[in-house]
């Protein structure tokens, strides 16, 4: 019988105007700390941003999304906070922010295959 791994995630969002709290979700992030596992998934629906702000930067956007996901992948390129462990990467990525990009609160559960259970939730809650 297969382990079942105790995984966190958290939903990424763009908040073009932080001061309307209206949010569009952009992406995940998983992790579990037993398998050393970070995991982020995001893609940007530009039509549905339109509907909140009609002048959001979509180029910087993707920029800024893309350092995060270099950052939770621990790429060698994503700066020094990258070359953390990766429950600092997750905690660091994850921590309450008042910006355009923000994530929900992280969530618990548990699965038997991470990268399987990130799909998921990607196409669960961004697609």
């Amino acid at each position: 019988m297969q382990d079942r791994h105790l995984y966190e995630y958290a939903v990424i969002r763009v908040v073009p105007r932080v001061e309307r709290e209206e949010f569009v979700n952009v992406g995940v992030i998983v992790f579990c700390k037993r398998q050393k596992f970070v995991k982020m998934l995001f893609e940007v629906n530009e039509a549905k941003l339109l509907m909140l702000h009609n002048d959001i930067d979509n180029e910087q956007l993707r920029l800024n999304l893309e350092s995060f996901e270099r950052i939770a992948h621990g790429a060698k390129n994503g700066g020094p906070i990258a070359k953390l462990e990766p429950d600092e990467r997750f905690r660091w990525l994850t921590a309450v922010r008042s910006s355009v990009i923000q994530t929900s609160r992280p969530h618990p559960g548990f699965c038997l295959a991470l990268q399987d259970t990130a799909n998921q939730l990607f196409n669960d809650l961004v697609k």
